[in-house]
């Protein structure tokens, strides 16, 4: 298989395990099922497009085009992660929190049913804070140089 795919995918994973220890030192509890969520420290995202950019750096060179492909196309993955991404998770936050101000008001009024209660809340964490991104950009560069000199023997 081609070896940037490889150290990207790998990357990718071993980002997603890492929250798996982290989310445990943040709560006290071994919670597995964020291996298959998104958001979080450190970014898949970022480690994913940043060990790809740092692959093909090493292997090809900074001045070929596929440098320049993969640097402009992780810098567009790891703005997205922290912009757009990370504002639709506060956004659904804000409609969940709109949906349980519902649920209060009308417990409180003694209504009939205004709305039709939701059965699961709006996935919140969709995106990422700064720092994960930056996590999972550091954690793609010493991937990416691993999977480089790894490949050199």
């Amino acid at each position: 298989m081609n070896r940037g795919i490889t150290t990207a995918l790998l990357s990718i994973g071993l980002a997603q395990f890492l929250k798996i220890p982290i989310q445990k030192v943040r709560t006290g509890k071994w919670d597995w099922g964020v291996f298959f969520e998104t958001g979080g420290m450190p970014s898949s995202h970022s480690a994913g497009v940043s060990s790809l950019a740092t692959f093909i750096a090493l292997k090809r060179g900074i001045s070929t085009i596929d440098f320049a492909l993969s640097t402009i196309f992780g810098l567009i993955v790891m703005y997205d992660a922290q912009g757009v991404r990370r504002q639709t998770g506060e956004l659904s936050i804000r409609v969940n929190d709109l949906y349980e101000d519902l649920d209060r008001l009308e417990k409180q009024q003694k209504r009939a049913e205004l709305h039709e209660e939701k059965e699961e809340k709006i996935k919140e964490v969709l995106g990422h804070q700064p720092q994960e991104v930056l996590g999972g950009a550091l954690l793609g560069v010493a991937t990416g140089a691993l999977s480089y000199r790894i490949s050199k023997k």
